[in-house]
């Protein structure tokens, strides 16, 4: 079993507190975008790339992630899989999802049992992940799609139970994700209950619009912080290398 991109996320979290990931959706970035798009984040401090998105509308989804990969350098290419069809041989690693937040058993076990031919066949690094959908103030499409209802927000213990029964269960790593575009993002109280209690990595996302947000995350506990949607806005990509500073905070010398 390939470890590779998971020993190097580690790697990432003990030379600099916390890894800055951003999330790259093939239906809101051009062919012709990315390599540009994927040089300024490494130029900029960006630690690791996902690639994925609730739908797929694009028709060159393998294409996407081999011209990812060639722009990429080092920087690891994470599949974020929407669903079965997001899966390429291109990537060095793929989150292997659980919604374990809700209980529609096809977003649980069902579409896992489809991909895992397809992961085998590729020979790509599987990383299990326990995945947490989690009340953002308007419905959003992770949650309109895996047909599932998120965690209550202000209720910290019933997600701390979750992410529990995620490393019981074996999971390698914890998501957190109020949803792309979220109205508001993961409370700071349910990270810190997580964080100090279980002893897997927590990667966090959704609705993290600043330099500052971002912080309170990795204040808060978060092992990642992955933005996407917000710097999807051209004007706002001036700003990664403030979100690298603030997320690197507690970078070692």
């Amino acid at each position: 079993m390939k470890t590779a991109t998971y020993e190097k996320l580690s790697a990432i979290v003990r030379e600099k507190g916390a890894g800055f990931i951003l999330l790259l959706d093939p239906d809101r970035l051009a062919l012709d975008q990315i390599a540009e798009t994927v040089q300024r984040a490494e130029e900029n401090g960006v630690d690791a790339l996902f690639i994925g998105g609730t739908l797929l509308l694009s028709r060159s989804f393998d294409d996407f992630v081999r011209l990812t990969r060639e722009a990429a350098g080092e920087l690891p290419i994470i599949l974020f899989p929407g669903s079965v069809f997001q899966v390429s041989k291109y990537a060095d690693a793929i989150l292997y999802l659980s919604v374990i937040s809700g209980r529609n058993p096809a977003y649980l076990i069902d579409n896992q049992v489809l991909a895992a031919p397809i992961v085998w066949q590729y020979q790509i690094e599987a990383i299990s992940c326990g995945y947490l959908l989690v009340e953002s103030g308007q419905m959003t499409s992770a949650e309109f799609m895996s047909n599932s209802r998120p965690l209550p927000r202000h209720k910290p213990e019933l997600a701390l139970a979750h992410s529990l029964a995620a490393q019981y269960l074996g999971f390698k790593i914890l998501y957190l994700e109020a949803g792309s575009g979220a109205q508001l993002s993961v409370p700071e109280e349910m990270i810190m209950a997580i964080s100090k209690t279980i002893s897997i990595p927590v990667i966090v996302g959704g609705g993290i619009r600043s330099p500052e947000s971002a912080q309170k995350k990795v204040e808060a506990g978060a092992s990642f912080v992955v933005v996407g949607n917000h710097f999807e806005k051209r004007d706002n990509f001036t700003k990664i290398r403030e979100f690298a500073r603030a997320i690197h905070y507690k970078k070692s010398d």
